[in-house]
């Protein structure tokens, strides 16, 4: 079995979403002084590789301490709408049903992941039309993810993709990394958030499971 980690590294002065702080990571012991090391670690529930519950959008949404532990690993399938326009059709996705329906997290991969560090990562990355996000909440998945900053783009106030999806009762994971290796391939996906009371959004650390050896790596 190979795993991947489709994850970015949490540090300071890493990209998230604009007007939101970055991480502060501070030693608070470090063995030369007090004899064992730890960090002090501050940051937003959606930072880095992280996941949206339906409560962070929806009023009466689930957070994520009320979904069981299975809702955050199953099959994946990973859908490669890199050279689409900035929004991704009901079209570009039929074709796909039987693998739809044979999975339990949708990824997309747009090759964003590449822009990770600078400017082009926030702007003009596909994101699903309001259709392909409504026909998609159609197969009963337990997430959607992407490998950019947002399922809808920078700048977005009213936030239409993420509603209709978290309407669904799924979750929604953004800035997953790497997920190119996964494109054919058959594998688990498996989204671990921290166990944190009535959570709208966790860090996660996203892997994929992989039956035989990795010939992308």
């Amino acid at each position: 079995m190979t795993i991947l980690d489709l994850s970015h590294a949490i540090m300071q002065g890493m990209p998230v979403y604009p007007g939101t702080d970055p991480p502060r990571i501070e030693d608070a012991a470090v063995i030369q002084h007090e004899g064992y090391a730890e960090k002090l670690v501050s940051m937003f529930t959606h930072t880095g590789t992280h996941m949206d519950a339906p409560a962070h959008i929806l009023p009466e949404g689930k957070t994520l301490d009320q979904f069981p532990v299975d809702q955050f690993f199953g099959p994946g399938f990973v859908v490669d709408v890199a050279d689409s326009p900035s929004e991704v059709s009901v079209d570009k996705l039929r074709g796909f049903e039987e693998k739809f329906r044979n999975c339990e997290f949708l990824l997309l991969h747009t090759g964003w992941h590449r822009k990770w560090g600078t400017e082009g990562y926030y702007g003009n990355f596909p994101v699903l039309s309001i259709e392909a996000a409504t026909w998609l909440g159609g197969f009963g998945f337990k997430g959607i993810g992407i490998d950019a900053i947002s399922v809808d783009p920078v700048g977005s106030t009213e936030l239409p993709v993420h509603r209709v999806l978290l309407a669904h009762n799924m979750i929604i994971v953004e800035n997953l990394t790497g997920i190119d290796r996964l494109v054919g391939k058959e594998f688990l996906f498996c989204c671990m958030p921290l166990k944190i009371e009535r959570a709208d959004g966790s860090p996660v650390r996203a892997v994929a499971f992989l039956a035989g050896p990795d010939s992308g790596r």
